[in-house]
């Protein structure tokens, strides 16, 4: 049987038959090495290809009125990226990759098929995007209304639960991989303001950093500063449809 990321992303929250396992794997038959820094869909352009991110990370973001640029998503490897295009024929957003990256691109209208012989599969996709939207309308509220702290310490929260989904080796620390101007892209603060706040909560004992790697050391605190909610777990799976 194909190996697939997605479909092992997928596979942590319920068990996928073999024809599914299959199907998913259909969609990283072509992979793609894309360099740093380079652009995998710009704003505006037709978009003929979703994706799904096989190694390394990428990023969406779109740029703002004044020049400056609004990170909107991280993307990790099992990810499906360029999801928002399913629905415009233009792309909504910008795809670039934080690192070096394996990319698995497969034409729009193979998800049309897909989702027509593996209606679970849409199911899935449906909840996963649900998540996503939570999170996002969780980031959203934060950039209104928390103090600069509140938002490194939510948003380093949810990367680290974002990657313990795929990787269980993952206990306390994670590699970071993304500059202080990204991170402040991400949540609307600059570079400078980040530093500052990153360097105070290791002043606190809340977090160590070492060679890029950040350790979480009081994740209860953490979560509190940061009004943190894991919308990666305690889904709801009752409804969900039994393999056939």
């Amino acid at each position: 049987m194909a190996t697939s990321c997605f479909a092992d992303r997928v596979g942590k929250h319920v068990s996928l038959s073999d024809a599914e396992k299959n199907a998913l794997s259909r969609l990283e038959e072509n992979p793609r090495k894309v360099k740093r820094g380079a652009m995998i869909q710009r704003v505006n352009e037709t978009v003929t290809e979703l994706f799904v991110l096989r190694e390394g990370r990428a990023m969406s973001y779109v740029l703002l009125p004044d020049g400056s640029r609004q990170i909107l998503r991280v993307y990790f490897p099992g990810d499906f990226i360029g999801s928002a295009s399913t629905i415009y024929s233009k792309a909504p957003e910008s795809l670039v990759a934080l690192t070096d990256v394996v990319i698995c691109p497969f034409d729009k209208h193979a998800l049309r098929r897909l989702l027509e012989e593996h209606p679970r599969v849409a199911a899935l996709l449906f909840l996963l995007s649900n998540a996503e939207r939570v999170a996002l309308t969780d980031r959203l509220a934060s950039l209104g209304r928390t103090s600069a702290k509140a938002r490194v310490a939510s948003f380093l929260l949810d990367i680290f639960d974002r990657l313990r989904v795929t990787d269980d080796g993952i206990i306390d620390s994670f590699d970071l991989k993304l500059t202080q101007e990204e991170i402040g892209d991400a949540i609307g603060l600059t570079s400078v303001h980040v530093n500052r706040m990153v360097r105070q909560m290791e002043q606190e004992g809340l977090i160590s950093r070492t060679n890029g790697r950040i350790t979480l050391i009081d994740m209860q605190r953490l979560e509190e500063i940061g009004h943190y909610t894991n919308r990666h777990k305690d889904m709801d799976f009752d409804w969900f449809p039994s393999q056939p």
